[in-house]
């Protein structure tokens, strides 16, 4: 599977690819194929449309779109394109992220965008939101995502038998 580009990452800025790494590496776990491209909705327009509008004819199935700050990228290519589009608000120094959130997330009634949250958890998240998009057509990325579920329900329980807190005497 990983052959085929089925995934588009998008993001405002270079200064967001540490972030995103997560992402990428999420997307290589599964085997899904991805591409990615650096776009701003504001300094570069015209770039934004021409990308989310041929998104679906170059054989994109899902767009993640990171973004910081007024966080416009996700909506402005949830325009221009019928794919379901992934937002990940990015970490600012102004609010630690609340503002790109609450940009993604007030998208008008008819151009919705998913959201996840900020920073490397939504990176990652976006990936494995993403994964369980193309679950729906492939059937092998869903054992994928089975798997992963188990791994990390079984990590939890390993952590939780070292932590085990024992008690002295029991309380009524």
């Amino acid at each position: 599977m990983s052959e085929k580009i089925l995934v588009g990452i998008v993001m405002g800025s270079d200064s967001d690819l540490e972030t995103m790494k997560e992402s990428t590496t999420t997307l290589e776990k599964f085997g899904i194929g991805y591409e990615v491209n650096i776009i701003s909705a504001h300094r570069t327009p015209q770039r934004a449309h021409e990308y989310a509008s041929t998104a679906e004819t170059r054989g994109l199935e899902v767009i993640i779109a990171a973004a910081g700050g007024a966080a416009h990228l996700a909506g402005v290519v949830a325009a221009w394109t019928v794919l379901p589009v992934i937002g990940v608000p990015m970490q600012t120094p102004i609010s630690g992220g609340l503002d790109s959130l609450l940009s993604m997330v007030q998208m008008p009634s008819g151009v919705p965008v998913a959201c996840v949250a900020t920073g490397k958890a939504g990176a990652k998240n976006s990936a494995i939101l993403a994964a369980q998009i193309l679950g729906v057509k492939y059937p092998n990325l869903r054992e994928k995502l089975k798997a992963f579920k188990e791994q990390i329900a079984m990590e939890v329980e390993e952590k939780n038998k070292l932590n085990k807190i024992s008690r002295s005497r029991e309380h009524n």
